[in-house]
């Protein structure tokens, strides 16, 4: 039995020692900030305030390292989604996806919610330690293993020693484990960087009267065909009765001022005005949120010629996704599940460090993929542009999403690749190639698939 070392208390952290609680002597996660109570948010939590979506791939993923927690996710208010029962999905190749149920479900709520819920069932296992209030300043080994980290205590200043088999650096996308090696003479590549330059402002509003639940989670994505900044936007429900709306736009697509600046972004600057007709009688509950913060990084990990054993980066920390798309929490219970699955066959095995790393970047690579290929299209996106096969699996892309909103077979496919159920690979269904060759049996879908209960809502009607 060996001792673990994780670092972050976020979602991914979380996750990590859940994996290996069953197989190490020890767990220990050294967190910066405090842990809150109850389901509130705390200062280094990251997009807090802005929609975070549990993707079906993620609530299998999660299901398998923390089983039940599904089920105290809904009790304690969160949303279970069908997909795409109760998803209104407009691409950015336009048209609205066919609407029916998959049998596949995620989970809406806010973040802290989330993690709350997550944590206390990792405290209930037991066998995890958690250390809040201080800052990972280094690593300790050397260029052949790593064996622990140097922590500074906030409170007392104080720097304290831990030593481990394996530290799991979960400490999201603002990671130093690129300059914590280099400082031990390993040598990483650069980062690889595709940024669209997107912006994102969040408000959370008071559900309507009577959509209280059961009310679809909306999705409209960026069109940047035209060469334009596109924008977008999501309605998101959440616990307590409540709508989290974020509007956002690629590079050159100015960010709402003002509280109205932001319905009118919603009905104007979006493909569609669905989800700003939504708004026009619902409560606002809060002010506007911007961030910024959803440039595609990755380190490829996976090709450092020595890597040093007892050393493991997983989740944001390895792969960070555009969270426009909605990839970040379900990357981080695949590199979860990588880690739960490499310790149930070796142990802690500080040498098997480079065989789980790896395995941790190859399970980023379709969401990675997924997500820069559609931020590539856009005017102004800075990092390596599209390949000439790029450019023709994107090409492919919009014929599939447009044979979607009228093939429910390639409609089933796509939302089931989309949301990390199945692998990229699915793309080449028999069913889905057919629908893209024959395109969809009607006119693309212009208007959103609304059952007339929803459509009360869109116009202005109240229902009983």
């Amino acid at each position: 039995m060996s001792s673990v070392l994780v670092l972050g208390g976020g979602f991914t952290g979380l996750l990590a020692a859940a994996a290996a609680s069953p197989d190490a002597r020890e767990v220990t996660v050294l967190e910066r900030d405090a842990f809150p109570e109850g389901p509130q948010p705390r200062r280094g939590q990251p997009q807090a305030r802005h929609p975070h979506f549990l993707a079906p791939g993620g609530v299998l993923g999660l299901e398998q390292l923390l089983p039940g927690v599904t089920h105290r996710l809904l009790a304690a208010g969160a949303n279970r989604i069908g997909v795409g029962a109760d998803l209104l999905f407009r691409p950015a190749a336009g048209g609205w996806l066919h609407r029916q149920d998959t049998g596949r479900y995620g989970i809406s709520c806010t973040r802290q919610l989330l993690d709350h819920v997550v944590r206390t069932m990792v405290r209930e296992r037991g066998g995890v330690t958690f250390r809040p209030e201080c800052d990972v300043v280094g690593l300790l080994g050397d260029g052949r293993a790593v064996r622990g980290v140097r922590v500074r205590e906030q409170r007392l200043g104080a720097t304290e020693v831990f030593e481990a088999d394996l530290v799991i650096d979960a400490t999201g996308r603002g990671s130093q484990a690129g300059q914590w090696l280099d400082q031990l003479g390993i040598v990483v590549p650069a980062a690889e960087i595709v940024d669209s330059g997107h912006a994102y402002a969040t408000r959370v509003y008071r559900a309507r009267p009577g959509a209280e639940s059961g009310f679809p989670l909306i999705l409209i994505h960026a069109d940047g065909r035209s060469g334009s900044p596109g924008g977008n936007a999501t309605l998101l429900p959440v616990e307590d009765g409540q709508w989290l709306v974020a509007i956002g736009g690629t590079r050159g697509m100015n960010m709402p001022a003002s509280n109205d600046d932001f319905l009118e972004f919603a009905r104007e600057r979006v493909p569609h005005p669905l989800i700003g007709e939504l708004l026009a009688e619902a409560e606002p509950l809060s002010g506007t949120m911007t961030s910024r913060s959803t440039c595609n990084r990755r380190y490829r990990f996976d090709r450092v010629r020595a890597w040093p054993r007892g050393f493991v980066v997983a989740g944001d920390a390895a792969s960070a996704m555009n969270p426009v798309y909605g990839q970040g929490l379900s990357v981080a219970a695949r590199s979860a599940n990588v880690l739960r699955s490499g310790f149930a066959a070796r142990g802690v095995d500080p040498a098997a460090a480079v065989q789980l790393q790896q395995s941790i970047c190859r399970a980023a690579q379709d969401p990675w993929q997924m997500a820069t290929s559609q931020d590539r299209q856009f005017r102004g996106t800075e990092g390596r542009g599209a390949s000439v096969l790029e450019r023709v699996q994107l090409r492919y892309g919009e014929r599939v999403f447009q044979a979607a909103s009228a093939r429910p077979a390639v409609a089933a496919v796509v939302s089931e690749v989309m949301f990390l159920v199945r692998p990229a690979l699915a793309m080449g269904h028999p069913a889905v190639i057919a629908g893209a060759l024959l395109g969809p049996r009607r006119p693309v879908r212009s208007e959103p698939p609304l059952t007339a209960w929803e459509r009360g809502f869109v116009t202005g009607g109240r229902v009983a």
